[in-house]
């Protein structure tokens, strides 16, 4: 069974840096996309940074310039650095994946973490 697993979040003064990190396991056969949404109180989830496994990435407005992905598909593995973070960044961070798995390795689906609280104060 395919799992994300996050780690990395925490409380942080804002202004300060968080780095996130995600892997997956669980018969990976291949990996299209891994990324980060987050979720605020009240509020829908939304997209945060995506990476390809071609390279390309998709950021957020909000926080580009700040929060870099990055990611090693040959460990099934992504990352989202977090710096100059804003109260207004706080939210539950969900690592996101769409993956082909050993047993279907033909058909992509997508896969959810748990998600990690990121508290930023100010």
């Amino acid at each position: 069974q395919v799992q994300l697993v996050e780690s990395g979040g925490g409380l942080v003064q804002a202004g300060g840096s968080l780095r996130l990190s995600c892997t997956a396991s669980g018969g990976i056969f291949s990996i299209n996309a891994m990324g980060w949404y987050r979720q605020a109180p009240g509020k829908r989830r939304e997209l945060v940074a995506v990476l390809t496994s071609g390279g390309s990435t998709n950021t957020a407005d909000s926080v580009k310039g700040r929060f870099t992905i990055s990611g090693d598909f040959a460990k099934n593995t992504v990352y989202l650095q977090m710096d100059s973070l804003k109260p207004d960044d706080t939210a539950v961070y969900f690592c996101y994946g769409v993956l082909a798995t050993e047993h279907l390795p033909s058909r992509s689906s997508d896969y959810w973490g748990q998600g990690t609280q990121v508290t930023v104060s100010s």
